[in-house]
């Protein structure tokens, strides 16, 4: 028997917007409301305005929180102050990925990991498996809403919200990846400026019964300037174009976070963590692969899984993913490719035919005020 997809607590909300609902992850969430590439061009000159409930929150607190955080993710979280958030990963003992994540530091010995909504469950377990006995643990995911205001305008349009209109100067020098906590119509939200499009943008965690009154009081701040409910479709075209990694595309289990272009991410000297000894050996191994940019000819779209080859016919690598960037104008791919074949000259194979590829440098696409 098929288990129906869970619905966030703006379902209502999608369907009275026009959104077309799709299964994605178990979920049931709005692919678009119209128009993918309308919504797609207003984040990036405007905003959009994202339901991304169905993403994991797991609490770590207690004693030992930060040791046990430290164990489970490769960077640094002892560098975090209290208000601020990292990028990482978390992975097996062999190196590959578990999942990439957001940690952010609510307390001394107390954070509230991210996590993707296809891992979430998958995440838990494990977390809970390699904690026994440590700090304290909770899948919270049931407590949390979350909506991404995303794009250049998401500020004002955060500040034009009454209830957010005192945090007005704090809005304007909160960093990336720092967060402030508030409230809205007496519900608690953590605001975090965070984001998964390329633009500046907003993350807003809250209670799942006060999420449908935050969604309609920003798409009336909103109005004025432009702001449109968006969609998973667009959340991925824009993800691509910032080239962004996507569990399940760039990063898997087989996969690990150097050959996936998250060096930054590994801190082999901060101390033990699970996965750090196969890391250490395999940042430097010359049959590893590297995740490079391909450029297309025309509207040819090169699709995750096919193959990329270089002077000969066994295949080099592989698409992770692939789309035509309407930003850019033009049909760009990632591939994973074999460390030793990077620099060559690469084909992609798409419907039985070998497509010339030109390596392009990754990100395809970055907007300057993304961290000012």
């Amino acid at each position: 028997m098929t288990t129906p997809p869970r619905k966030t607590p703006l379902n209502a909300w999608h369907r009275e917007q026009g959104g077309k609902l799709v299964d994605f992850a178990g979920w049931e969430l709005p692919v678009h409301y119209g128009s993918l590439l309308d919504e797609h061009r207003a984040v990036r000159t405007r905003a959009g305005l994202f339901d991304v409930s169905h993403m994991g929150e797991i609490l770590v607190e207690g004693p030992g929180a930060l040791e046990g955080v430290q164990r489970l993710v490769t960077n640094d979280c002892a560098r975090l102050a209290i208000g601020e958030i990292l990028y990482t990963v978390a992975c097996k003992e062999d190196g590959g990925v578990l999942d990439d994540l957001l940690v952010y530091r609510l307390g001394e010995e107390r954070f509230l990991l991210v996590v993707n909504a296809a891992n979430s469950d998958k995440l838990a377990a494990w977390t809970a498996k390699q904690l026994a006995g440590g700090p304290d643990l909770r899948d919270a995911s049931a407590d949390f809403a979350q909506l991404a205001l995303q794009g250049p305008a998401s500020r004002e349009i955060l500040q034009d919200v009454p209830a957010f209109a005192p945090l007005a100067e704090r809005l304007a020098t909160l960093p990336f990846y720092h967060f402030l906590e508030t409230r809205f119509d007496g519900a608690p939200v953590l605001l975090s400026r965070t984001g998964y499009t390329g633009e500046p943008g907003y993350e807003l965690y809250l209670a799942p019964d006060a999420a449908p009154a935050l969604a309609a009081a920003l798409m009336r701040a909103g109005g004025a300037r432009g702001l449109v409910p968006a969609g998973l479709g667009c959340r991925d075209t824009l993800r691509f174009e910032a080239s962004y990694c996507l569990y399940g595309h760039e990063l898997d289990e087989a996969t690990d976070p150097f050959e996936a272009g998250l060096f930054w991410l590994v801190k082999l000297e901060k101390g033990d963590f699970i996965g750090r000894d196969a890391l250490r050996r395999r940042k430097d191994d010359p049959a590893a692969r590297r995740l490079v940019g391909l450029a297309l000819p025309g509207r040819k779209i090169a699709r995750q899984g096919y193959a990329v080859h270089a002077d000969d016919d066994a295949p080099v690598g592989a698409v992770t993913s692939g789309s035509f960037a309407p930003t850019l104008d033009q049909s760009l791919a990632m591939a994973l490719v074999r460390r030793d074949r990077v620099k060559q000259p690469l084909r992609v194979e798409i419907r039985g035919e070998r497509v010339d590829a030109r390596t392009v440098k990754l990100p395809f696409y970055t907007q300057p005020a993304l961290r000012a």
